[in-house]
């Protein structure tokens, strides 16, 4: 059973209303609808999922039928998912050998929960699937300080503070404070009024804002913290090099949106990715670091985060999406070392000179070579060689697709 955390209302006439505290039976917990390959790996190999968990969801390529995916594990290649496709009869009925016919999708289920039958596993439990977050109003944007309760803090830099709190004590919430001149406020309203239009799941989602200083910024709650602080932790060192790489990929899929709606990050790095219970990477604080930089830097002469920063912003203060991919490609750095600093060794001068002789990071200890050679494309010298994020995504994304089948095939 299950209590409904908010009311719904359905779009269309197959959906069930709720309200708030309705209690319902879920009757199909194993079955995901529309989920991709990609995000089915990732929810199948979050923590929380065992060997065996499994789903089943719509085929991507073929109309009306559906895809087994079961979390198995071997010596040589660790956890891995393993998709089976589910082919239907003509007459009704579904089947993953031809040898054993279903005439529902539960009865395969059930079938296959006894025994594995030529699967790489017997199904085990159903995957974990992510709590949805409650939707947050529309009109509830810029809210009075006193709905916000701060519980724990996060973390803390130059420009303020990362709490976890309360929005209206009910909603989890991460609320971060800008200390007093950081901006001014007008030109943090006309931000964040653009900020929040940036809708996409590989974006930290702005909920609301408190406008009179301090400054407040109120957003999705992320459970793992920063990508820089994670990679650090005993969980985050046990990552193999696979999801190093579709963490990558998450990153530069977040970025390729902010790429097609002509935007730019301009603080790109792995302490501004925040990381989700299901190790989802989420691209934070997107467009605060252009109104810092001008209200503050100025005048208080703020640290720059150079080793992350192109050549063409450190020398003539220009930034544009290419410089973006510059950092990305540092970000690469930091996520196959497990976050060491980039440019070990060096202060920000000796960085500076350095890239002045057109210096580049040597390649990482066992950071493979192709993924170097991807880090080296970002830091071309001049920003218009330099590849779109929508390509970075593509590589990243294509870099184990090579060496593994679309669909296994079962053992008879």
């Amino acid at each position: 059973m299950v209590v409904a955390q908010y009311d719904f209302q359905p779009t269309n006439e197959t959906d069930l209303p709720f309200k708030k505290g309705d209690r319902l039976k879920v009757l199909q917990g194993w079955f995901f609808k529309d989920l991709g390959r990609r995000d089915t790996e990732r929810l199948l190999l979050a923590p929380g999922n065992k060997v065996g968990s499994f789903l089943i969801r719509e085929s991507e390529t073929t109309k009306g039928a559906f895809s087994l995916s079961i979390r198995d594990s071997s010596p040589e290649s660790g956890d891995v998912v393993k998709h089976y496709k589910i082919r239907t009869l003509d007459r009704g009925g579904y089947y993953i050998s031809p040898s054993s016919n279903f005439s529902s999708l539960q009865e395969l289920v059930n079938y296959y929960s006894k025994s594995a039958g030529g699967l790489c596993q017997r199904l085990g439990s159903p995957c974990k699937s992510v709590t949805p977050q409650c939707p947050w109003a529309q009109d509830e944007w810029e809210i009075p300080r006193e709905t916000l309760k701060m519980v724990k803090k996060l973390g803390a830099g130059q420009f303020g503070e990362v709490w976890m709190g309360y929005y209206k004590n009910h909603q989890k919430v991460a609320i971060k404070t800008l200390k007093a001149g950081t901006m001014e406020p007008e030109a943090f309203l006309q931000e964040a009024n653009l900020m929040k239009k940036l809708q996409h799941e590989r974006l930290v989602r702005l909920h609301a804002v408190v406008t009179e200083e301090p400054i407040f910024i109120i957003t999705e709650y992320m459970a793992n913290g920063s990508l820089l602080d994670f990679l650090k932790t005993e969980d985050g060192k046990r990552l193999k090099l696979p999801k190093l790489i579709d963490m990558s990929a998450q990153i530069a899929e977040g970025m390729a949106y902010i790429e097609r709606k002509n935007y730019i990050h301009r603080d790109l790095r792995a302490a501004n990715i925040l990381v989700s219970e299901t190790l989802l990477c989420k691209i934070a604080d997107f467009g605060l670091a252009r109104i810092i930089e001008s209200e503050y830097t100025a005048h208080e002469g703020a640290k720059f985060p150079i080793k992350w920063t192109a050549p063409e912003s450190i020398n003539y203060g220009t930034f544009s999406i290419k410089s973006d991919v510059w950092s990305f490609g540092v970000l690469l750095t930091e996520i196959v070392t497990y976050g060491r600093t980039p440019y070990p060794g060096m202060t920000n001068p000796e960085v500076i000179r350095n890239l002045d002789k057109n210096y580049r990071m040597p390649c990482p200890d066992s950071c493979p070579d192709e993924v170097y050679q991807l880090m080296l494309t970002c830091w071309k010298e001049k920003p218009e060689d330099r590849p779109t994020f929508d390509h970075l995504q593509d590589l990243l994304n294509d870099f184990f697709v090579a060496t593994e089948g679309q669909y296994e095939m079962q053992r008879e």
